[in-house]
């Protein structure tokens, strides 16, 4: 009788494993095969939209925006940072930021998780402590329950996978993506060194 449960427990084991690899093999196969924009094709769009915008600057019909300007004005909050500010993501934020020449420093963060929420005062710290005013950092909610959807598309467009990946975008297109956890001297490195890019 022994031999008999012990068999039915190793054959619900592998019935369940089975299961499991269905379930991962199938989330693997629905995120490789989505059809979302790339992020050249809306890199293309926007450039098309900054093109005719700047036409109608030149020929005076709209006035400079005040980002345009250099005097930018956020919507979000400004989580750390004086030159180069730090953000809680808004939409209308990030799309002023991409129309100029700053680095834009993307920080996808659920309030769930643990890595994040050490590694957040660091990025802060980092912000604090930059001398320039050619970087702008945005607090993306990514999973969590204050994501909205302008925060998973943008997850989405850029195919971030985990909470506390950093992206970075310069001058429209995505110059790094790190999922792993980042110090101070990280932060200032990876920084520095997209700057002279």
């Amino acid at each position: 009788m022994g031999y008999a449960n012990l068999q039915k427990g190793f054959t619900m084991i592998a019935v369940v494993a089975i299961v499991v690899l269905a379930m991962v093999i199938g989330g693997v196969v629905y995120f490789v095969t989505r059809q979302e924009p790339s992020i050249n094709e809306t890199i293309e769009k926007d450039n098309a939209m900054m093109d005719k915008e700047n036409n109608d600057m030149m020929d005076g019909k709209i006035m400079p925006s005040e980002s345009q300007a250099g005097m930018m004005k956020y919507s979000g909050a400004i989580l750390a940072g004086t030159s180069a500010v730090l953000l809680d993501f808004t939409k209308a934020d990030y799309d002023a930021a991409l129309n100029t020449d700053k680095l834009i420093v993307l920080y996808f963060y659920a309030n769930w998780c643990p890595i994040c929420r050490a590694e957040f005062p660091i990025m802060q710290k980092a912000f604090n402590e930059l001398n320039t005013d050619k970087a702008v950092g945005f607090r993306v909610n990514y999973n969590d329950s204050e994501t909205d959807n302008d925060e998973k598309n943008l997850a989405r467009q850029f195919g971030v996978a985990y909470q506390h990946t950093k992206v970075f975008i310069k001058n429209g297109r995505r110059i790094l993506k790190s999922p792993e956890s980042w110090d101070n001297k990280r932060y200032h490195a990876e920084i520095g060194k997209a700057l002279t890019q």
